[in-house]
This record gives C-alpha cells, structure tokens and sequence, in this order.
C-alpha cells in the first residue's frame, strides 16, 4: 500500500497543499520552503499511531504545540489538517482514506483537540466524528481513533501502515559514537544512533543476505573495500560493522565504523533501509556526503530495491545528480515555491514548460532545480 494523495491545510509552511504522489517521489525546493515539513506530516500520522509511546497529545506536544504547527499565513482558519488516500498501487484508486483536523481549546490547559476526524473504505465513509458520543463527553475528542484499539477494528490496516512507516536521515557521527547521545536518545531513531542495534536483531539469515548485498554495492561505490561483516565486541558485546580493504598484508585491512568514512556510513544506512521492509520510507537528502559518481545512480538504485518490495519512498533533494536520472518521470518531482502566503507545491509534470522540457530529452534535475533555486541565490558572491 501506498500513500497516492495528500492534502494539508496551514501546516507549518503550507496553507494549503495537494498533491498526487508516487511509488517514488522526490520533493526540491528552495532552502527553508518546507521540504523537511512535508515529510513530517507522515512522521505524525505515524506518531499518533503508534501502539506504544504514541497518540495525539504526545505527537503535538513533541513538536512544540499546535502554535508551531499551525501555518503563520493562516489567520482566522484554526484548524490544521491532513487528508491521505491509501492505494494499493499506482493507480491512485484509494482504497483507504484517513482525514483529521486539530485544533486547540481557548482556554484552559489548551490542549489540541480533535475537530474532524473521518475515515473512508472504498469510497464509503465508515467513520465521522465528532459524533454522539463525542457530543456527550468532550473530553474523547482529546485522542484519536487511530490511537484507540477499541475503535479502530474496522480500519486497522491504516494504524498498521501508518504505524511502519520509517524515516531516515544518518548521522555519521551518531552511528560511530552511539554513547554520546544516549542521554538525549530521539524515539524511532531517525538519525542511525542504534543503527548497529537494528542490525544485530535482523535474524540471522536475513542478516547475512542483507549484509551481502550491502557489499555488493559497497564493493562498486567504495575504492578498496573487499568484505563487509557484522560482529561483536569480545568485551563488552556491542554490535560493529566491520569491513576489510586492499592491504599489502593479508587480512590487515579490517576496520571498524568509528574509521569509516561519512559517505560510507550513510551509504550502508541507506541500502540496509531499503532491503528492510515495504513500509513507506522518508529519506532527506540521501545525497549528503556521497561522492557525485555514486549520487547520480541512487535513483535508478532506489527503484530496482522499491519494485522487489513494492514500497513507497519519499525523497527530499538538493541533488541536481540524483534528479538527472532519464528513468525520472515529471509525476515523480514536487515542487515547492515559499511565498508571502505560505508555501506552495507542484507536480513539474503539471507544468507545461517543464512537461515540454522534460519531452525533449533534458534531464529532470537541470531543469527542475533552475526553476527552485532562490531567486537571489546569486547575490550571495558579492557579500563582503
């Protein structure tokens, strides 16, 4: 299953957004247009879902509040909002659709509330609240039904898929150095701190498979490497990747993460992601410390990996290599424009200049990125 529509209202950047969105979807934009915003609509749907450690009233208070949340150009309008349909395909045939609004109550502690939430099946609403029993206790309406097990039984496929989706973003440092944050340890582990963890409880076929094929492609993108194996510390019993390269001595050339390179450290988070699961996947800015030669073949990467598992990924990008890949599609690139009013976005396929472009042959990247780049970005080499 996958997420085939979005639409958010006064949302952080966005008053108002919809977009059709792909198996594989790329998002660009402007620094601070809402690139990492967008993709958090997803890691919220997916927080309030959660069965352990979630639901509404944590989600909101993780990020601030509903005055963090809620869209600076969006005045009277109090309500903010996330609609999403749930294909099976690409199709775009929903056979699920979750909408919810929050808002947060005037007085008092203040809290959000929910102010709409309805849910559709095929077409046929199943779910629309507030509704009687809301109307007799106001106080439900502090939670959703998504976080509710005994009112979710009719559409917990939508908990179950919200609740698998992942993001990622590999901190280098992180991964090498797990202990130096664990006092601060973030929930879901997006930025690869108890990466190694992850690893070590894979089973141990699986395992080994995955390491394989991680060092397949490490072998192709990495000068010199030769194995790569997962191990534990003798001592202490920490988990550690390991990996062998080139050496005038036989098996002299094992190092461990701590002496992997960045690019190294996020390529393996990268492909360990992808060979993982078929739950929907947010990845912001993969591109980050990897050599261009490597970059400009992450698209086509990414597709081969998603087909085998038929799962969704969302990419956020500055890339202008990884968007020229020729297999990138107009349908496949989002577009967002920061403006007075808020953020804007659109399809690049929508846009008949780009559509026109992309039908000749140039590549996606070339033109898309020129079209998102700060108007004044080339002020910036007289600044004294």
């Amino acid at each position: 299953m996958i997420i085939s529509r979005v639409e958010i209202q006064n949302w952080r950047n966005f008053r108002r957004l919809e977009s059709e969105l792909k198996e594989r979807q790329f998002i660009v934009g402007p620094n601070a247009s809402g690139k990492s915003n967008l993709l958090d609509v997803f890691r919220f749907l997916r927080d309030i879902a959660k069965s352990e450690g979630g639901g509404l009233q944590k989600a909101v208070h993780n990020r601030g509040g509903i005055s963090k949340l809620r869209c600076l150009a969006a005045r009277k309008d109090p309500d903010v909002g996330i609609d999403i349909s749930m294909s099976n395909d690409d199709s775009h045939v929903p056979t699920w659709r979750y909408s919810i609004g929050i808002r947060q109550e005037q007085r008092g502690f203040r809290q959000p509330f929910v102010s709409y939430e309805r849910v559709w099946h095929k077409g046929r609403l199943i779910v629309n609240r507030p509704d009687a029993d809301d109307d007799k206790d106001s106080e439900r309406l502090k939670q959703t039904y998504l976080e509710q097990v005994n009112t979710n039984k009719d559409f917990r496929d939508i908990v179950r898929f919200l609740e698998s989706i992942t993001y990622l973003h590999i901190v280098p440092q992180l991964l090498r150095y797990p202990e130096i944050g664990q006092s601060a340890k973030i929930e879901n582990d997006p930025f690869g701190q108890g990466f190694l963890e992850r690893v070590a409880k894979a089973q141990p076929k699986t395992q080994q498979a995955r390491l394989k094929k991680v060092e397949e492609a490490l072998k192709i993108a990495v000068p010199q490497l030769q194995r790569l194996k997962f191990e534990r510390d003798e001592v202490s019993g920490r988990p550690h990747l390991a990996a062998l390269y080139s050496h005038w001595r036989p098996n002299a050339g094992w190092q461990r993460e701590d002496q992997f390179s960045d690019g190294t450290l996020r390529l393996i988070g990268l492909l360990w992601s992808l060979l993982e699961g078929d739950s929907p996947l947010l990845l912001e800015e993969p591109e980050l410390s990897l050599n261009d030669g490597v970059v400009r073949h992450l698209a086509g990467l990414i597709r081969r990996l998603q087909r085998q598992r038929k799962r969704q990924v969302i990419i956020s990008t500055h890339s202008e290599s990884l968007l020229n890949d020729e297999g990138i599609g107009g349908e496949e690139i989002l577009m967002l424009s920061p403006g007075p009013e808020g953020t804007t976005a659109q399809l690049a396929g929508d846009i008949s200049e780009i559509s026109n472009l992309l039908q000749s042959g140039l590549p996606p990247g070339d033109i898309v990125l020129a079209k998102t780049r700060a108007k004044q970005s080339n002020q910036l080499s007289m600044f004294e």
